[in-house]
């Protein structure tokens, strides 16, 4: 009989985030466990995650996998059953250490989903309430977004000069799209002056 392997997920969005805490947390309750660490957002998918997507990978029947919290492993319902289903395919496990959540429960199991739907709730409760804050930065004239990255006067320049939207798009490594754009923008405004 083969003995258990835990694989530990600990996660952080930026890279000046430490995932130390949760390495830790997880290393004091199985001291035998593997732990990976990734620096991205939890918003992102699991696919889009591939440390995460390797320990799924190397994960067999009867290992379990933690993390030290269930925001760590992800903010989206869907994704987060979708992680749940390939380790109950794998007849492998979850457990989710500051919930004491383990799905080789089932109760555990149901009530993992219902964090989850709490879980993605938040994350766009937390859209909503900056979607509103810039709203009121721009009503108020304090926002005034993203800084413009692309140089009109050249992208002008260049096309006086005869060059294609591709051949533009190449040099100044921006999407044709962009060129296209800025050149009506610039037809615009010859036609209104």
């Amino acid at each position: 009989m083969t003995k258990q392997a835990v694989f530990g997920y600990a996660r952080v969005s930026t890279n000046d985030q430490n995932p130390q805490m949760q390495i830790d947390a997880i290393k004091k309750r199985y001291p035998e466990a593997l732990v990976r660490e990734e620096k991205v957002s939890g918003t992102k998918s699991s696919t889009e995650r591939p440390v995460l997507n390797l320990l799924l990978d190397m994960i067999s029947k009867g290992d379990k996998l933690v993390v030290w919290k269930l925001d760590r492993l992800g903010r989206n319902l869907a994704d987060l059953l979708k992680i749940v289903e390939i380790l109950k395919n794998k007849e492998a496990s979850l457990e989710i250490m500051d919930k004491a959540i383990d799905t080789s429960k089932a109760s555990d199991n149901a009530f993992l989903q219902m964090l989850g739907v709490f879980a993605e709730f938040e994350t766009n409760l937390r859209k909503e309430r900056q979607l509103e804050g810039i709203q009121k930065a721009k009503k108020e004239g304090k926002y005034k977004g993203q800084p413009k990255s692309i140089n009109r006067e050249k992208i002008a320049q260049m096309r006086t000069d005869g060059l294609s939207p591709t051949a533009i798009a190449k040099k100044l490594e921006i999407g044709r799209a962009s060129v296209y754009r800025i050149f009506a923008e610039i037809d615009q405004e010859q036609k209104a002056s």
